[in-house]
């Protein structure tokens, strides 16, 4: 199959997809989110591909797609039936010009007939051999004009070629005839060179089973020309003949019972050396033995309209197989690393430009984020860097920010004034109790405009202005992240772990003297460092268990100082507590000793000034009541978001909170 390709100068319009380090990330955010793993994100692109401002990468399901396309159109354009009808008839037009001089050596004068008639075989007699043979099958013919004395020298150098394309046709199976262009001395024939070649080949190949290990030099040297392909050592050298002894095998397997008999005497017919057939058969059940995978046993049904002869077989018999071995190795793809095991030229050739791009793309992945400091390898698995994290929580950050309007976000200022020891850059007239943060310049223009211009400047305490300090608060926020199995089933899961990633950015990036802890809660809970959110995934278990993620958030809080809250992100009401025991029940709906046994840790939470704030996520009406009982007797509050708003609310009420609750020292 031909492709065409045409090229222009760049005009500006032309779309070019921009595959970069950065750019595939991002794209990777919402898989690397919710999963947590670098490595089955990484399985997803290769499988689906990648698709950004309508350019698209194809993944491996989409090329595996082309790959069958392919071999189903191979299979419906070609036909076995007449594999020898290029043979046939070769042989007919050799049979015709020999026939043809004989039938004008019948008109010739007498004299030229008796000489003729003193040869062994008279005209009639050669005629009749000949008209017995075009009634004949291909070996038959073949096998009788061997020992043929022809007459016409056009017709004996045509037969002698056809003998010899035969001939390479059969030694295809073994040699790269075609790409090869087979040297061969004055004194030798081709036969001859194939039979030491295998002989020699058998030799090494009983070396190799044995465990030894044969050198290729000497044998690259005699008959390298047999092999273009330059293997690098032995094993590639089998590889390669293997792949083209499994195309004739594929091609008996294919044919009828009777075209198989015809081919294989054929074989013996052409090539009447018994030690080279026996060389051939001794080399092909070696590589059986040695590559059993190949598919030896395949057949394959065509079903189209074109004739295939034998070359053209063995051509498309390759082509298939290649498409085969293919499609076997993209199906076990699990890295991006694997991919470089692919030759890129013959998926070219196989399946087009564009395809083979595609493939070498997918397989830069996992180097492109090496280079970018994106991934590392350890103990053979990629894992993110903290660098990556960062962007990931950036990412979240920024998405958070793009849906909030300016007037919602604000700038983190408070709303009056305070005693810190950060200026905003603004004054106000002093007054009694302030901290004597004297602006010098508004203070002596103050003076200067009341008394007028001169020397000494005299000062007023109405003179005085003071330079204006925003109140700092120092927080301490406990996010309590819900975790069960309902989160990712409702389409919760990932909204809420990007508002999780995002505030953690947004504590230490801008705030980075607060304290910011998570706890993941599920049939049980845990504590996290926030640097590895994201690593967390759904737990596969049943049970929300407030019960004892407020257990953990409160004693985290417990040793940090200024305001403090948890911050609570939860679809379900409290199914699970901690038992005296120290292990969690499950029990739904909800039993009363779960019930209060969560809230009693509200209760603590109450007295030791933590406020919980609470965000719902498809609230259900037992579970609004639940969080209203939490409101009155916290002071928190509560918030019925869903999965498309929970980062506006979560955000503002942060900011809000951090601005509005504070300590003035």
């Amino acid at each position: 199959m031909a492709y065409q390709f045409r090229y222009s100068r760049w005009d500006g319009t032309q779309q070019v997809f921009d595959f970069n380090a950065d750019l595939v990330f991002d794209l990777l955010n919402d898989e690397l989110i919710e999963h947590g793993d670098l490595n089955a994100a990484l399985r997803r692109v290769l499988k689906q591909g990648i698709e950004v401002d309508g350019l698209r990468l194809e993944g491996i399901q989409q090329i595996l797609r082309e790959i069958r396309e392919h071999r189903q159109n191979q299979l419906e354009e070609y036909r076995l039936e007449n594999i020898y009808d290029e043979m046939t008839n070769a042989l007919d037009e050799v049979l015709e010009k020999e026939r043809t001089l004989l039938s004008d050596l019948q008109n010739k004068p007498s004299n030229d007939v008796q000489v003729l008639e003193t040869s062994p075989s008279g005209v009639e007699d050669r005629l009749d051999f000949l008209n017995f043979l075009t009634h004949e099958d291909l070996v038959s013919r073949i096998r009788g004009l061997k020992d043929y004395d022809f007459l016409s020298d056009q017709a004996a150098q045509d037969f002698n070629e056809l003998i010899e394309r035969i001939h390479g046709h059969f030694a295809n199976q073994i040699v790269d005839e075609m790409a090869g262009g087979i040297r061969q001395t004055q004194n030798e024939t081709i036969s001859s060179r194939m039979k030491d070649m295998l002989a020699e080949l058998n030799e090494m190949f009983e070396k190799h089973r044995v465990g030894e290990s044969p050198d290729l030099t000497d044998f690259m040297e005699n008959y390298g020309d047999f092999f273009p392909e330059n293997p690098e050592d032995f094993g590639e050298l089998l590889e390669a003949i293997a792949k083209r002894m499994v195309a004739v095998t594929q091609i008996l397997n294919s044919l009828s019972s009777e075209q198989r008999i015809q081919l294989e005497e054929l074989a013996k017919e052409v090539l009447d050396d018994i030690d080279l057939q026996w060389q051939m058969d001794q080399l092909s059940k070696n590589l059986q033995t040695l590559f059993p995978d190949m598919s030896w046993e395949l057949s394959r049904e065509f079903t189209g309209e074109e004739s295939l002869n034998f070359l053209d077989a063995l051509s498309v018999f390759q082509d298939l197989a290649d498409i085969d071995r293919l499609e076997k190795t993209l199906t076990q793809v699990a890295t991006p690393g694997a991919l470089a095991e692919i030759d890129i030229e013959k998926v070219k050739d196989l399946l087009g430009e564009r395809t083979a791009e595609d493939l070498r793309r997918l397989s830069e992945i996992a180097d492109l984020f090496q280079k970018a400091g994106f991934v590392e390898m350890k103990e053979g698995q990629l894992e993110l860097t903290p660098r990556a994290i960062r962007r990931l929580g950036q990412n979240a950050l920024r998405e958070l920010y793009q849906r909030l309007s300016k007037e919602q976000v604000g700038q983190h200022e408070s709303f009056r004034e305070g005693a810190g020891h950060e200026r905003d850059f603004a004054t106000r007239p002093y007054e009694f109790g302030d901290p004597f943060n004297l602006n010098i310049g508004r203070t002596l223009r103050n003076a200067l405009m009341r008394n007028g211009f001169g020397i000494p400047v005299e000062l007023d305490p109405a003179d005085f202005e003071v330079d204006q300090t925003e109140a700092m608060v120092r927080a301490a926020t406990v996010l309590m992240l819900d975790l069960s199995l309902s989160m990712p089933m409702r389409g919760n899961f990932v909204p809420a772990k990007k508002v999780a990633m995002a505030l953690h950015t947004l504590m230490s990036s801008q705030f980075p003297k607060d304290y910011f802890g998570v706890v993941t809660f599920s049939e049980s809970a845990r504590e996290i460092l926030p640097e590895r959110l994201p690593n967390v995934s759904w737990d596969y278990v049943y049970g929300t268990n407030m019960h004892h993620g407020l257990l953990l958030a409160r004693r985290m809080l417990t040793s940090q100082i200024g305001t403090k809250q948890i911050i609570m992100v939860t679809d379900g009401e409290p199914t699970a507590h901690i038992a005296d025991d120290g292990h969690p029940l499950f029990s739904y709906p909800p039993t009363k000793e779960t019930v209060d046994r969560t809230l009693l840790e509200v209760q603590r939470c109450t007295r030791e000034d933590i406020r919980i704030n609470v965000f719902m996520l498809d609230a259900t009406p037992y579970l609004v009541r639940f969080v209203e009982t939490v409101t009155q007797m916290n002071g928190g509050k509560a918030f019925f978001a869903t999965n498309e708003n929970l980062g506006d609310y979560l955000l503002v009420d942060f900011m809000n909170n951090r601005r509005t609750v504070r300590s003035v020292s």
